[in-house]
């Protein structure tokens, strides 16, 4: 089977989460953290700064890693590693996502999340109890 690295951001301000629901593909209207595929030659973190350019018009700095997901979905296998990201400069523009929303611990699971993201939600609502 097929891998594929992706990297995702989960991008915390004002101690709330940034989930994005996807525009386009097989996987169209499921929530997400923001990223995607590691280069040739990029460090996972230069991959995540690059992508969130890319995707949402802003800077972030990339700060904790939280865990590396491997899920297999029915046509390839994902590796993702996923980052905690803080925003550097910019306002947010979405470029190939359907919608987005800032999301509190308490309302984490009020999206229909990915599966390889589901996952996450865990160990993000860990990581902000300790904040």
């Amino acid at each position: 089977m097929k891998t594929i690295k992706v990297v995702a951001a989960i991008i915390i301000h004002e101690n709330k989460i940034f989930a994005t629901q996807r525009g386009y593909g097989e996987f169209k209207d499921g929530w997400e953290f923001p990223g995607g595929k590691v280069e040739s030659g990029e460090t996972p973190q230069e991959a995540l700064v690059r992508e969130i350019k890319e995707e949402l018009d802003i800077e972030i700095e990339v700060k904790d890693f939280l865990e590396t997901v491997e899920y297999d979905y029915p046509a390839f296998h994902l590796s993702m590693d996923c980052f905690f990201c803080t925003i550097k400069s910019g306002e947010m523009v979405l470029k190939e996502h359907e919608a987005a929303k800032w999301l509190t611990v308490e309302t984490l699971d009020s999206v229909d999340w990915l599966p390889a993201d589901q996952g996450l939600v865990e160990g993000i609502r860990e990581y902000m109890q300790l904040r």
